[in-house]
């Protein structure tokens, strides 16, 4: 099984190379066919559900109030959150929250890449 979230982009060629060389995901296929699409591979995947209430919680945690992502929330594991979410922010993410400790053990840094929707970057907290 499978689980694979598609974001409609405007300018795929820049959210391209974003994915690729500043998060650094590796692309699994791509076409160009009816339009274009890339497709990368992230691992594992999860889905988590969380009720309204516990989405507030969260931003409160990560960015310290209403952080108005919508309903998807993407977040990745990576080795650094901090390092990562610097690495993003200048590859042209927006840094909505520094990489702070939560009180489930990670730490978690919120960014906003330049389209979709808010991506949450985590590693265990040292």
């Amino acid at each position: 099984m499978e689980l694979r979230v598609s974001l409609t982009v405007a300018d795929l060629e820049r959210l391209r190379t974003f994915y690729r060389d500043t998060v650094g995901l590796e692309e699994a296929a791509s076409w160009d066919e009816h339009g274009h699409g890339v497709v990368f591979d992230v691992g594992r995947a999860t889905l988590e559900l969380i009720d309204e209430e516990h989405a507030a919680f969260v931003d409160q945690v990560e960015v310290g109030g209403p952080a108005h992502g919508g309903a998807i929330r993407l977040a990745l594991a990576v080795p650094d959150a901090a390092e990562a979410a610097r690495r993003l922010a200048d590859g042209g993410a927006e840094l909505l929250a520094e990489a702070r400790e939560t009180p489930w053990g990670d730490v978690n840094a919120r960014t906003r890449p330049p389209e979709g929707p808010q991506l949450t970057l985590f590693s265990p907290a040292e």
